[in-house]
């Protein structure tokens, strides 16, 4: 019970809301360990600036229960704006939303044996998400250095969900990439897609020509990674079937071994009926960027699979092929020496009422680069333009902190570029 998850912001709050539906719906209350605590609390701390969704979490997860020292609840909304979300001054009531968030984090620790470190969910859009979230990392790492920190985030949409996105996003991703250990990097763009793709049934517009996906949908699917990658496996427990709850940690130590790339992909796919792996990883490779829009061939400095399988260890008997496909399509680099890592579990917990099998796949793959280089080239376009930049100058955000992020995120973009082989 060494890991802490902590919700921040609207989005965060959403996806976890999925991600404890999923727990709490499909375990049983022996195996729980390690994302509920011994009286039976989650894990979680829920932070929001506005009321409206952590409301509605508290409602609807049923089976398990949140202490109500860790709902951290503001009385306003952060403007969509990062360095509102980040200062969090001149807010009178409001003023200790981060104090008050980093007292209960402190509790949180200290009711553990050991503590290892902490999942943060939150937006790279969202003032809360974004600013608050940035503020969050910074203090996590500088109190508990010795502690993990694996981001899951979500990036907006790129045609645009906010005019400050792309500030927001910039500034958001240079403070993930100085003080967390591991990015998992959700597209909004790409999520409605394989959101829209797994839908048993497609809704599609007046107009005919686009599915319509809920953001339920979206989020369900984002918490559907989640739990393909992080719930416990049988090759991460102990002899006597009990799980430390390393899954997060080791995913980091296996796919983000350079501090200077840590932000990975994911693509999953779920099957009911006999497993054909050979069919379910041709089907979570046509999901994979193959080149940047220059033409490049994308490549994976490293890559982990989690195989979960109802009722029996096929996989194993495909186990090798599987991985000889992933290797390929992923264009894993010659210089790592073991770039394919597989965790396997004899049990489903995307669907575990019936016969079925999923295929999570996780990589740190330079289809990033794209991401990032797209959100810096339209922040420094705005900031070179002047553009509302005098709504991050009345929070105290100077001209420094985006030269910073400019800086910061360049070089990822830079060292991303290189595992592209000639």
């Amino acid at each position: 019970m060494s890991l802490i998850w902590l919700q921040v912001g609207q989005c965060g709050n959403q996806i976890g809301q999925e991600w404890w539906q999923i727990l709490a719906n499909s375990v049983a209350e022996t195996e729980r360990h390690p994302y509920f605590s011994r009286d039976g609390s989650i894990n979680a701390i829920c932070v929001d600036s506005e009321t409206k969704v952590i409301r509605r979490l508290r409602q609807q997860v049923k089976k398990g229960y949140f202490r109500d020292a860790n709902i951290i609840v503001g009385r306003r909304g952060r403007g969509n704006n990062w360095a509102y979300g980040y200062r969090d001054t001149g807010m009178g009531a409001d003023q200790s939303l981060l104090e008050r968030t980093m007292e209960s984090f402190r509790r949180e620790v200290e009711r553990r044996d050991c503590y290892s470190g902490t999942v943060i969910l939150h937006s790279l859009c969202g003032g809360t998400g974004s600013g608050l979230g940035s503020h969050l990392c910074q203090e996590i790492r500088d109190s508990y250095p010795a502690g993990h920190l694996l981001s899951v985030t979500a990036a907006p949409h790129e045609t645009g969900d906010t005019p400050l996105q792309h500030y927001n996003s910039l500034l958001c991703l240079s403070y993930l990439q100085r003080y967390c250990d591991g990015v998992l990097l959700f597209s909004n763009d790409d999520v409605m897609k394989r959101a829209a793709s797994t839908a048993e049934k497609k809704t599609f517009s007046s107009s005919g020509l686009q599915p319509v996906v809920s953001l339920t949908a979206m989020n369900a699917h984002i918490a559907s990674c989640l739990a393909g990658l992080l719930y416990p496996v049988y090759s991460l427990k102990t002899r006597s079937m009990v799980s430390m709850g390393l899954e997060p940690w080791e995913l980091i130590r296996s796919l983000c071994p350079m501090p200077s790339m840590k932000f990975l992909h994911t693509a999953q796919v779920c099957r009911r009926g006999t497993a054909f792996w050979d069919k379910v990883t041709s089907s979570v490779v046509q999901t994979v960027p193959r080149a940047n829009p220059q033409g490049q061939l994308h490549h994976s400095a490293s890559v982990l699979a989690v195989a979960r399988n109802s009722q029996d260890y096929s996989f194993l008997l495909s186990r090798d092929s599987v991985l000889m496909k992933l290797k390929q399509s992923y264009r894993c680099v010659a210089w790592n020496p073991s770039p394919i890592h597989c965790w396997t579990d004899p049990q489903n917990i995307l669907d575990p009422s019936c016969h079925s099998h999923s295929l999570t796949v996780c990589a740190n793959h330079s289809s990033a680069a794209d991401l990032v280089s797209g959100i810096v080239g339209k922040a420094r376009t705005m900031y070179d333009s002047g553009a509302y930049l005098h709504w991050y100058r009345r929070y105290g955000c100077e001209d420094e902190d985006f030269q910073v992020a400019f800086h910061t995120l360049d070089c990822v973009v830079d060292e991303y570029n290189s595992l592209r082989q000639p």
